[in-house]
């Protein structure tokens, strides 16, 4: 019998959850005071705590989960838990980052999600933020960004202490559609692995979309 739609939404959230025990299992198992000194993560015996995209989140010492500081009850999206965990696991001792930013294609070994990392989040944010350049700006500054001399709207913004990026926006006219545009650190995957740079570029968007109140216009990641 053909899987229903709801059924299989409901076992992708099943993976999901799967997914992100695997890597709480993971992450207990790292050395986390070496990871607390490197990442300079403020906390305790109890807990660890690390900014992502001017949020903060928990990291329970005991049990490894992970929170969001302002509302502990919220259901984090999967994006974000793999972007966190990822760090701790993927980031190599000597990782840097180099000043020299470039487009996800030119990511090391991301050329193959190029597409799919396009369709469904730079064509997205351009169709989302199109005619809300203001909202942008607003949402932009909210992150904590910094504005680079690209685009009508273009910002440099932190995911994590250690992660810079620059979000850059074309508002569209009678001549040309709407363009958006994410630029990572050339050295990016010295940080984490390639597939998870496209969860980074998604809660990016994500976040942007919160701050500006069209969360609602969002496509969801994925869609067509």
């Amino acid at each position: 019998m053909r899987e229903s739609f709801v059924d299989a939404q409901e076992n992708t959230t099943d993976r999901y959850l799967e997914l992100c025990d695997v890597w709480r299992k993971k992450y207990l198992e790292m050395d986390r005071q070496e990871l607390k000194e490197r990442f300079h993560l403020e906390g305790g015996q109890d807990a660890h705590f690390i900014t992502y995209f001017s949020q903060r989140y928990r990291l329970d010492q005991r049990t490894g989960m992970l929170t969001l500081e302002a509302d502990p009850e919220r259901k984090l999206p999967f994006n974000t838990v793999m972007s966190i965990y990822h760090l701790f696991y993927y980031s190599k001792p000597y990782a840097r980052v180099s000043g020299r930013f470039v487009p996800f294609r030119d990511v090391k070994r991301a050329a193959p999600f190029d597409a799919a990392f396009k369709r469904n989040i730079l064509d997205a944010a351009a169709r989302t933020f199109d005619g809300h350049l203001a909202e942008l700006h607003k949402a932009c500054k909210a992150l904590g960004g910094q504005p680079v001399a690209q685009g009508d709207a273009g910002y440099q913004i932190y995911a994590f202490d250690c992660m810079p990026l620059q979000f850059i926006f074309w508002d569209g006219d009678e001549e040309f559609p709407a363009q958006a545009n994410i630029l990572f650190d050339a050295e990016i995957t010295d940080f984490l692995h390639e597939e998870t740079v496209v969860c980074v570029g998604d809660d990016l968007f994500r976040r942007l979309t919160e701050e500006a109140g069209l969360e609602k216009v969002r496509r969801p990641f994925g869609a067509r």
